[in-house]
Order: structure tokens, then C-alpha cells, then sequence
């Protein structure tokens, strides 16, 4: 009996430098029943040089610039799988990475989703088994997590930041669910200015009173205000 398939989606701007390795850890999955679709967002690098290199197995599709959102939803709107993943350019899957969250999503009927722990730079997240409340406190999914194409939402484009968590919370809210695989199975890699601004902050950073300093990094304020949006889009986060 032939597996469904499933669509990876690889949205992707200025990651020349990353997109070769991303797609040899996709096309090296145990689960073999995949297309690639990768979303090149008005690159201006040389991604298209890089591609050139995969196009007999690699859907490519060439836009101008209009943001990760609408690149993500561009290619959800071109997948033909029964479930969905989206890959950003600077991730390198585990070999079995696609083959242990559809085994978690077919072992686990109810779900809508699969994820697991993963890897920032030098970084290690351990994945926290979903749970609806605490979801709403803090986001602990990745964007890369594989989802049953017929529960997926879309990613709102007027949300710029921390989008991942607006599309769990949306899910949630619908009365959907995810399951763990509580092991890591990709890393993200932290190069090129495409990363700069997103790399990962200790936490006790976000902890202290800045405005009591007088004086908030960027980077922090930039977060803060990301997440005042989702708080109010999805009337959450109490202070």
C-alpha cells in the first residue's frame, strides 16, 4: 500500500547560502512519497543558480518579494499532499524526520499535527506535549511541524512575526490538536543576513523590566510587540 503524500514546502529569500544543504536533507528522507515545492520569495542571491541543480526534482516557483507569509501560502496553494510541511531554507531534516511524524499523526488519529524537539544553532528545544492552555501562554511549536492538509488554516499575512504561533493558536481554537515526537529531528542553521534579528535570545532576557531601565533592545521591543498582536488577535496573554 503506497504512503500519501506529503508536501514540503520550502519558502525561501537571500538563503543561497543554506537551500543546497536543506534540500539534500529533504530529498535524503526514509519516507520517499514527497514533493518539494520551494518558493523563491524575489531572491536576489543566487538561489535560482542553486536550483537550477534540482529542477528535475524540485517544483520551483519565482515570485517578487512579498513576504514569508504569502510565499508559504503560495506554496500550500500549489501542494497536492494529504499532509504538509513547511521548510524554511535554513533547515536540515533528520533523515527520518518526515517518516516519524506521519508514523506519530497516523498512530495518533485525532491529531491535526505532528512536531518535534529541534535544534537552534548550537541550541537544543525540547519539544512540551501540547496542551491548549499553555499553548496560549507561550508558542513551543516550530513552523516545521507536519500538518493534515485538510486542517490547515493558512498563515495570515498581516501577522509578521512569530506567525507559527498565530497558526497553532488558530488551530487550537478550532478545536485541533498536535502530538510530540519527542525527539530532535531537524537544526536550523544561524548564518547570512537573512538571520539577523531572529536568532535565538536567552530567555531571562525577556524577563527584565526594561522599561523600568528606560531603555528596550530592538530586538526585544520587536518581539514585544509581535506578541501584543497575537494577544489581541486571539484575546490571550494576560499581563
Amino acid at each position: 500500500m503506497n504512503k500519501p503524500l506529503i508536501s514540503v514546502v520550502i519558502p525561501t529569500y537571500q538563503h543561497a547560502s543554506t537551500l543546497t544543504e536543506c534540500l539534500d536533507s529533504v530529498l535524503a528522507q526514509t519516507y520517499k512519497n514527497i514533493e518539494i515545492i520551494v518558493v523563491d520569495d524575489g531572491s536576489t542571491d543566487n538561489t535560482q543558480e542553486v536550483l537550477a541543480k534540482f529542477k528535475d526534482r524540485v517544483s520551483i516557483i519565482k515570485q517578487e518579494n512579498q513576504g514569508s507569509n504569502l510565499a508559504r501560502n503560495r506554496g500550500w496553494k500549489e501542494a497536492k499532499g494529504e499532509y504538509l510541511i513547511f521548510c524554511d531554507a535554513d533547515v536540515i531534516m533528520d533523515s527520518r524526520m518526515l517518516e516519524k511524524l506521519h508514523g506519530a499523526l497516523q498512530s495518533n488519529v485525532n491529531a491535526s499535527f505532528a512536531y518535534s524537539s529541534f535544534k537552534f544553532g548550537w541550541k537544543s528545544f525540547k519539544g512540551v506535549e501540547f496542551d491548549s492552555e499553555f499553548l496560549k501562554k507561550r508558542n513551543f511549536i516550530h513552523t516545521s511541524a507536519l500538518v493534515r492538509a485538510k486542517d490547515f488554516p493558512g498563515f495570515d499575512p498581516e501577522i509578521k512575526r512569530l506567525q507559527d504561533w498565530d497558526v497553532w493558536l488558530t488551530m487550537s481554537q478550532r478545536g485541533l490538536s498536535g502530538v510530540l515526537v519527542d525527539e530532535v529531528l531537524f537544526s536550523v542553521q544561524i548564518s547570512g543576513e537573512s538571520r539577523i534579528g531572529s536568532s535565538w535570545l536567552p530567555s531571562f532576557l525577556y524577563k527584565i523590566p526594561w522599561p523600568i531601565l528606560g531603555w528596550t533592545p530592538r530586538r526585544i521591543r520587536k518581539y514585544e510587540d509581535a506578541q501584543r498582536i497575537i494577544c489581541k488577535k486571539h484575546m490571550i496573554c494576560e499581563k
